[in-house]
């Protein structure tokens, strides 16, 4: 509304503005082209690559897996490298140390043996002398041939070797008891 003395001329015109209707898919205004939208998703993966990038060690990516016996035959070429170590647990090998705790072992492979020591208090349930275990262990061998383990992981035998075992007298592991109910 205009008052009666107020001179037309000096007066701006005022043109419609086309506001898009809700719902037609139509521009705001207050929204990001999609090509700035798919360059932030691009920024938030690049982020989140870095961060794992930077927050995992060299050492978590390039672990090597070997067989006692090929660490043994070359041991130069693994000594101080953090590397996982696959053979069998040498039967009556299992020594416990309470302090500080300890547990320490011996690997077998085609003859030949490797002493490991395990420097923490609580092992896998599974990790039993007189079961003819295989275990894979994961530190770093000395130059001296032994091994410092921060992890121990016996591979349990499968179900097929366990019931030849239970056939041929062996007691299986975490059995229950013969008559009772579970």
């Amino acid at each position: 509304m205009t008052s009666p003395d107020a001179d037309p001329k000096s007066l701006d015109p005022v043109e419609p503005i086309d506001r898009p209707v809700e719902g037609d898919g139509g521009d705001y205004g207050g929204g990001l082209s999609p090509l700035v939208k798919v360059g932030v998703v691009f920024a938030m993966l690049g982020g989140a690559i870095a961060l794992l990038w930077f927050t995992t060690t060299a050492e978590d990516a390039f672990v090597y897996s070997k067989l006692v016996e090929e660490v043994l035959e070359q041991p130069a070429d693994f000594a101080g490298r953090e590397l996982r170590v696959e053979g069998d647990l040498k039967q009556g090998s299992i020594q416990f140390k309470e302090q500080p705790c300890e547990w320490r072992f011996v690997l077998s492979g085609k003859g030949h043996e490797m002493p490991v020591s395990f420097p923490q208090c609580i092992v896998p349930d599974t990790f039993k002398d007189g079961m003819g275990l295989k275990v894979t262990v994961q530190g770093k061998l000395t130059p001296e041939g032994h091994f410092h383990a921060n992890q121990v992981i016996p591979r349990c035998p499968s179900k097929y070797e366990m019931q030849q075992r239970e056939a041929a007298g062996e007691k299986m592991p975490h059995a229950a008891p013969m008559g009772s109910a579970i």
